[in-house]
């Protein structure tokens, strides 16, 4: 499936859509489109914008909820990495379920359970109900995310118009990044569960929707169940091993248990890759060198993208007392200079290839967290806000030409696999700023140097791997 439609979301996850393989069809594709499809078109841009809503209007929600619920940073954390870590895990399963039972049940599946996950992080008693709710709202959105893809491939057959189609798609990311921190600011204000409950009417709408929409087509499609336990197993005990060593220490009994099952299923995991016969992660895609070169970026991508967005909402609450509202104001002009970049990525990338937005992005996104560092100690919203731009910029630039990278190289029909591949390595990137940056900034009292070491990591990170992109292959004027 084309990787067309890819876009910078400011906080958002799928920047590079995790795209499911084509379904396999027989005869000629129609030129026109299918029947229903501005509905389905409608629904699954809706539901895009609702699963990259649901990371970015969180982050300013976080110091209210952490005073009403307790726990702390540890807490804070747990609010955003069990969303991302279940939607990371999930991602490669929720293709194949797409293809197994057909993309408008498995839609119609993943919002159900994403409306009503929704509606229990909103009645939420405790800090704990709150955490395994999101987690199951990530899971939830892991299943949207593929179907709802195969589901526009589905109603737009002819490709020239799919093209089209997976553009206006996109751009429920983008208006989620534009609206995601405000929004999340002005429902804080009001009560900090209104930043889940607004999913559930949307969630509902969409149902309903749905039942116009024809049903989907299927074909075999085998489970790597092992896979599947081994990567949820691995994963949950990366992210709970880095969160709680950070503030139990890491020579806790607890944290170095979880991170040696970590490190055991993870192993195992690569060991059911290489031998079994149905792989979800087949460990030939790393043959291909543009593959191999976009998976450290996208991980260093979300790393800076999560990492920034979480720090700086809790910095101008925590240390500079600005309101939700007036928090999420600061991210505004980052996120209109993002869909400027991303409206440039395409562009620039036909006329001097991948290597040229990729590396300039990164660069710009490194400038700007630096700056951050003295901007902080400035205590102005005003330079903070001025500081996100180039970070807002440069990842919407880079972000978009990676996609092509991924697919250098790669079989047409492994296409889908490599996509959903990659975006599991960026997930799990922000998954990881998250525990890391979370731990650095947990005591009060060096929160300011734990947030500018964090920057610092992040820029260092990106740094490195602007540098690793300079090997991506040059193309030939284009346009």
């Amino acid at each position: 499936m084309s990787t067309t439609g890819s876009h910078h979301s400011h906080d958002d996850a799928p920047h590079a859509p995790p795209l499911v393989p084509p379904t396999p069809r027989t005869g000629e594709e129609p030129l026109g489109d299918g029947p229903h499809a501005r509905t389905v078109l409608a629904i699954a841009s809706l539901g895009f914008f609702l699963i990259t809503l649901d990371i970015s209007i969180v982050n300013v929600a976080l110091s209210t909820i952490g005073d009403e619920l307790g726990g702390g940073t540890a807490t804070q954390q747990w609010v955003i990495d069990s969303y991302t870590l279940l939607f990371a895990a999930l991602l490669l399963f929720a293709g194949t379920l797409a293809d197994r039972i057909g993309a408008k049940k498995a839609l119609a599946l993943g919002i159900a359970a994403f409306t009503l996950t929704s509606a229990a992080c909103a009645a939420s008693p405790t800090a704990a109900t709150l955490i395994t709710a999101r987690a199951a709202q990530g899971a939830a959105a892991a299943v949207m995310l593929p179907a709802s893809m195969a589901l526009v491939r589905e109603a737009f057959p002819d490709a020239a118009r799919r093209a089209r189609a997976l553009g206006v798609w996109a751009v429920g990311g983008a208006v989620s990044a534009l609206v995601g921190q405000p929004l999340g600011g002005l429902a804080t204000s009001i009560d900090w569960r209104w930043v889940f409950s607004i999913n559930v009417p949307v969630g509902a709408a969409m149902l309903l929707a749905l039942l116009a929409v024809a049903p989907s087509p299927t074909r075999p499609a085998r489970f790597d169940a092992a896979g599947q336990v081994l990567s949820v197993l691995g994963l949950s005990a990366l992210v709970y091993g880095l969160i709680e060593g950070g503030h139990a220490g890491f020579g806790a009994g607890p944290v170095v248990a979880a991170l040696a099952v970590a490190a055991a299923a993870l192993a195992a995991f690569v060991a059911v890759q290489a031998r079994g016969r149905h792989p979800m992660m087949p460990l030939n895609l790393f043959h291909a060198r543009g593959f191999r070169l976009a998976l450290p970026v996208g991980f260093a991508f979300m790393v800076a993208n999560y990492g920034h967005v979480f720090l700086v909402s809790l910095f101008l609450q925590q240390q500079l007392d600005l309101s939700p509202t007036h928090a999420g104001l600061v991210f505004i002009p980052a996120a209109l200079f993002a869909i400027a970049g991303n409206l440039t990525s395409g562009p620039v990338t036909n006329r001097f290839g991948a290597r040229v937005p990729v590396v300039l992005g990164q660069s710009c996104m490194v400038v700007g967290l630096l700056a951050l560092i003295p901007a902080t100690a400035q205590r102005s919203p005003w330079l903070v806000a001025l500081c996100l731009i180039p970070i807002g910029v440069g990842g919407s630039l880079a972000m978009p030409s990676v996609t092509s990278v991924v697919l250098e190289g790669v079989p047409s029909e492994r296409a889908g696999t490599a996509s959903a591949v990659f975006n599991t390595f960026r997930q799990v990137g922000g998954a990881v700023a998250i525990a890391v940056f979370g731990a650095l900034i947990a005591d009060p009292d060096t929160f300011t140097g734990g947030l500018r070491t964090s920057l610092l990591v992040a820029a260092t990170l990106l740094t490195v791997t602007a540098v690793l992109s300079t090997r991506i292959q040059p193309r030939a004027h284009v346009g």
